[in-house]
């Protein structure tokens, strides 16, 4: 910990951004991240350790842009782009961050009604319908650093589930965890996990979330809070992979349940379940409450009747969580929802990264001492490379989904040199920008 933080504070900032943690790892980061040990075992742990770093680089530079302006992303863009076009940028902004919230709001809850099934003899509309009252409930009290606080008990109880189930399968030894971490590699058939980890754990409307609730802290603070939650979040991805090893054949929530019970003994299915409810409420919880706080920043502008206690910020909140109950109850087969709205915010991503990237080099914005160095610069170009890849590799599935025809309209070459052209043009804009 810094020195110039006392222990409390310390703790204070790590329970603080512990919502971060519990946005990326739901039932998205289950699902990808069991499913990539299922078909791979530990080649792939290598992905979650980069796009852990890459989250802790990107979500600090959220948040340092808001403790050096007083201002968030979104009220960044808001005010960048004020007339004509500009206010149909800001509700397409919004718009996309709202429809990827809701797409992914149906997965969380249906992600936590299925750890809860594995356990409890009770009806599906029943548990959901009480998942949805929960989150409603955490959402309607206001208190983000209430609702935190909360998110952090629910992801230390969610860490412990999924770590004491890696920590007891025989199957890896520690040396053997950490060459799958240190060792890059895509195993042939391997390179969508690889894409769905990186994309599962770098979520675009965190970026607006973590922007949203910086404002009250100090810049040593906030990047101590930050990096150990985010690392916190990263490790608790890599022992649900770790978890996912444990099943062979088809990959479902069952058969990995009923493999667990095989081989780590009858407690081990009841972990994982009460894992996959913690990692579907928490993320209940903070999809609706990013999709508020963005619609405030974009749209807001500073207005006062946007308060968390608003009849405006809970009818945003309230119509993501209304969308997933709504899908829900319609009985949306959880693993096709969940990898369903993983491609919808994939789009989105590289956007949000460039408006980022931009924002926290411009000197009309932030002083000098809170804007990128050379290194953080050079960093933040890779992550946002690798984005554009990601959002143009799902633009490439969904279009071939539509029609065989444009399957290959996005070849991965094509995605890479796009990548390349959009990187250039990024560099070229910041590299430029006065000191």
């Amino acid at each position: 910990m810094p020195k110039t933080l006392s222990f409390r504070r310390g703790l204070s900032s790590v329970l603080l951004w512990s919502i971060i943690s519990a946005a990326f790892i739901g039932p998205g980061t289950v699902t990808t991240a069991a499913k990539a040990g299922a078909s791979f075992q530990l080649h792939l742990l290598w992905a979650l350790l980069f796009s852990t770093i890459a989250t802790i680089i990107l979500q600090e530079a959220a948040a340092r842009i808001t403790l050096a302006s007083g201002k968030s992303l979104g009220t960044i863009v808001a005010e960048q782009y004020r007339n004509g076009y500009g206010r149909g940028l800001r509700w397409a902004l919004f718009l996309a961050v709202a429809f990827g919230c809701a797409a992914y709001q149906a997965g969380n809850l249906l992600g936590a009604v299925s750890g809860l099934a594995l356990i409890l003899p009770v009806p599906t509309y029943t548990l959901l319908l009480g998942v949805g009252l929960v989150a409603c409930l955490m959402l309607w009290q206001g208190s983000i650093r209430a609702i935190s606080r909360l998110l952090a008990l629910v992801v230390a109880f969610m860490g412990i589930a999924f770590l004491s189930i890696a920590i007891l399968q025989k199957d890896y030894t520690l040396a053997d965890v950490m060459l799958g971490a240190l060792q890059p590699g895509i195993p042939e058939g391997g390179l969508l996990l690889v894409l769905g980890l990186v994309g599962t754990t770098i979520v675009p409307y965190n970026l607006f979330l973590a922007s949203g609730i910086s404002q009250e802290q100090e810049v040593e603070e906030m990047r101590w809070g930050i990096s150990m939650a985010v690392a916190i979040g990263g490790l608790i991805s890599m022992a649900i992979l770790i978890t996912g090893t444990q099943v062979s054949g088809v990959f479902s929530f069952e058969t990995l349940s009923a493999a667990m019970e095989e081989k780590l003994g009858a407690g081990a299915p009841a972990l994982f379940a009460l894992g996959l409810f913690a990692a579907g409420i928490s993320s209940a919880i903070t999809a609706p409450l990013a999709t508020a706080i963005t619609a405030r920043a974009l749209l807001g502008e500073g207005d006062e009747q946007w308060g968390t206690h608003s009849s405006r910020f809970r009818i945003s909140w309230g119509a993501i969580m209304g969308i997933g109950l709504f899908f829900g109850l319609m009985d949306v087969k959880p693993i096709p929802a969940i990898i369903a709205a993983q491609a919808i915010n994939g789009a989105l991503l590289p956007v949000v990264a460039m408006f980022l990237i931009l924002a926290v080099n411009d000197h009309m914005l932030i002083p000098k001492a809170y804007r990128n160095g050379l290194v953080s610069n050079l960093l933040s170009l890779a992550i946002v490379g690798i984005a554009c890849f990601l959002g143009l590799n799902n633009i490439g599935k969904a279009l071939g989904s539509l029609s065989p025809s444009l399957d290959n309209l996005f070849s991965l070459t094509i995605c890479a040199t796009l990548s390349l052209l959009i990187i250039g043009w990024l560099a070229w804009r910041i590299f430029r920008m006065p000191n």
